[in-house]
């Protein structure tokens, strides 16, 4: 158990990864962090599994091209703000309301689930977000929440139920709207960092679903 715990500790952090580049734009400082070998070889070992080797190489491609581009880091959070902090037609809003019920239509079931959950598992959401609960980054820091949290348990039943949680959160939460919203990033975003980014995390999900079903 102390090797799942260990991996749970790495799936963690790849959670609360994705979701702090859904928070907000990347300043300076993250890009420069983005070029160190630290953060390559973390890239480079996520793109060692085949499944996640496309979209990783699409990541890696889009941050040397960002190495060239004028005013980099400004151009980067004008495609931040095109991409997710316009209008339903002109972004691809990382609500899950957006893309679950009624289409394009921003509605209270999806963030009132995710208030219940945070306030169940007590899980504060980041000071500075100030979104509805069903944003795509409070939904990643909740499970990322969840299973650092599992790695306290101490008998093995409740660890693999604690895991079988994680996988109905995932397809309940994020896989059930995902791949539309992945969809409609690729259609929206021409640099292509974050459309990269996004389906990236939908291919992680899948694989973590397979990981957590014991596949």
């Amino acid at each position: 158990m102390q090797e799942l715990k260990a991996f749970n500790e790495k799936r963690s952090e790849i959670y609360w990864w994705f979701s702090s580049l859904f928070a907000k734009e990347l300043t300076v400082a993250d890009l420069e962090q983005y070029q160190s070998p630290e953060i390559r070889s973390f890239l480079s070992g996520l793109g060692e599994n085949p499944s996640l080797k496309p979209a990783i190489d699409r990541v890696v491609d889009a941050l040397n091209r960002q190495i060239d581009r004028e005013d980099g880091q400004l151009e980067l959070s004008a495609d931040f703000c095109d991409l997710f902090l316009k209008s339903d037609k002109e972004s691809a809003l990382p609500y899950a309301s957006m893309y679950i019920g009624t289409t394009g239509l921003l509605h209270d079931k999806p963030a009132n689930e995710m208030d219940a959950l945070l306030e169940k598992h007590s899980v504060a959401v980041e000071k500075g977000l100030n979104e509805p609960a069903d944003h795509i980054a409070i939904e990643l820091d909740l499970l990322g929440n969840l299973i650092i949290r599992s790695n306290e348990l101490e008998q093995e039943p409740h660890f693999e139920a604690a895991l079988a949680e994680q996988e109905a959160f995932i397809r309940q939460h994020i896989l059930s709207w995902g791949p539309k919203f992945s969809a409609k990033c690729q259609t929206l975003d021409k640099f292509g960092f974050y459309s990269a980014v996004v389906s990236l995390l939908v291919a992680f999900l899948e694989l973590d679903c397979q990981y957590l079903k014991g596949e």
